[in-house]
């Protein structure tokens, strides 16, 4: 099933415009719109394609390839007349004025392709396209790769008859040139600026083609343009590499300080990272020995840091990361001896539990940490002992208070049962409310007297 080896073709002849007058414009500016042309000729194959294919589906003696040539032909009659009569078909007219279809040139010449193929189906194709459309697809597929590995139909011969269609439907002028000049020189001086001239992109390696009003379009998009880098490393960096770039091998990438796992939270670029770690030395050690030294402040470690560094003689700012600082940071720490941490208790603590701590810390401490210990606990002690004196004195003087007052209140209720007795029932009454009010100061005295012993203990 090859398609036939002839070349031939109809190509409409360019319509010349003569208006008769003298002095009318005689050079035209043919350039257009490249691409679209180039997408133009790109529907051509897959409609012919589907043409032949329709045509002699069911035929027991025809072939795809043999009815290309005929069909092609046809095919460019059907296009060219149909764009021919576009702007009539589509300029509706209303009260003298008209409204126009503004569909895209492509979109436009891709349903004349379509309306051709569609018309060429016969009944065997219609039925199979419904049953087999998945075969009548590859069939289709099959066809147009065969035709282009024999040169069936070539690139610049569909280009042609894509500007000639394109000239037709583009009313408005929007992809292609028609201005008019009275003189080839006019025409050329138009030519060598006119925007619908055809251009190549400059970055190495890109091989597209287009038109001079799509420049700065193309130059925004373009995957070869060299471009600075996005995290201002110093590299120029190819569009279509920039995100490799940035999150691989960029310098300026931000990553984790080496220390991160001693408590160091900063990020940094990959190429600031040895000035980060010689700068930031001293917080690195603070956080090693931090892990060394449990519960040991900053202002107890600074001493020892300052120690640390006289003594390394350039060891640690060789360190890589935290493993290896923290095991220099033990060799140097155990040669200066045990840490001086400094222990400020307060009286409320329980002085078991501050003997406990003082226990736990003295086996890592050796014999300075076993007195050290012992210190604290009789400091513990002392603070303890004299806390309970004073309660026990703001007590006893509260109850002595309250002893004073409960003697008062006994007398005073003796006398008013005796000036009851005397008086009768008027007299009754007076001790009774004498009574009353020895209770409430009773009560208030013992009020009082609980206040007092709750500041004794705080």
């Amino acid at each position: 099933m090859d398609p036939p080896t002839t070349n031939v073709e109809v190509v409409p002849e360019k319509e010349t415009i003569e208006d008769g007058k003298e002095g009318c414009p005689a050079f035209h500016c043919d350039l257009y719109d490249i691409e679209i042309v180039y997408k133009i000729t790109l529907v051509f194959l897959p409609g012919l394609a589907a043409a032949c294919v329709d045509n002699t589906t069911g035929g027991i003696f025809r072939s795809p390839a043999s009815v290309a040539v005929d069909l092609r032909k046809e095919m460019i009659e059907y296009l060219t007349q149909r764009s021919e009569s576009f702007v009539a078909e589509t300029v509706i007219l209303e009260d003298g004025t008209s409204t126009e279809v503004s569909d895209p040139p492509y979109d436009i010449i891709s349903d004349f392709v379509d309306d051709f193929s569609s018309s060429k189906r016969n009944f065997f194709s219609r039925v199979s396209g419904w049953v087999l459309s998945e075969t009548r697809e590859d069939k289709i597929d099959d066809f147009v790769q065969e035709m282009e590995e024999n040169g069936f139909w070539l690139t610049d011969r569909r280009e042609v008859i894509a500007q000639t269609l394109l000239k037709n439907v583009d009313f408005k002028n929007m992809f292609h040139c028609d201005k008019k000049f009275n003189t080839a020189e006019e025409l050329a001086e138009h030519v060598a600026n006119c925007e619908y001239r055809s251009m190549n992109c400059n970055n190495e390696g890109c091989t597209v083609a287009f038109c001079a009003k799509h420049m700065e379009n193309h130059d925004s998009t373009c995957p070869f343009k060299m471009l600075p880098c996005e995290q201002k490393c110093s590299d120029s960096i190819m569009r279509r590499e920039m995100d490799r770039h940035c999150i691989t091998v960029c310098p300026m990438k931000l990553v984790n300080c080496p220390f991160y796992a001693v408590g160091c939270q900063s990020t940094v670029p990959r190429s600031m990272i040895r000035k980060h770690c010689l700068d930031d030395l001293h917080l690195h050690l603070v956080y090693a020995l931090k892990n060394i030294h449990k519960g040991a402040t900053e202002e107890d470690l600074k001493e020892r840091v300052d120690q640390i560094v006289q003594t390394s003689s350039g060891q640690l700012e060789a360190a890589r990361d935290a493993r290896s600082l923290t095991l220099r940071v033990k060799d140097l720490d155990a040669k200066l001896g045990p840490l001086k941490v400094s222990t400020v208790k307060k009286v409320s603590e329980d002085p078991t539990e501050a003997a406990n701590k003082s226990i736990e810390e003295s086996p890592e401490d050796g014999n300075g940490g076993v007195e050290k210990s012992i210190n604290t606990i009789n400091n513990v002690s002392e603070e303890s002992t004299e806390a309970a004196n004073h309660i026990k004195d703001r007590s006893f003087e509260a109850a002595t208070d309250m002893a004073d007052k409960a003697d008062k209140s006994s007398d005073a209720i003796n006398k008013a049962i005796e000036a009851s007795s005397e008086a009768g029932d008027d007299g009754a009454e007076k001790s009774t409310n004498t009574i009353n009010k020895v209770g409430e100061e009773s009560i208030e005295t013992g009020n009082s007297t609980a206040h007092a012993s709750e500041e004794a203990k705080n």
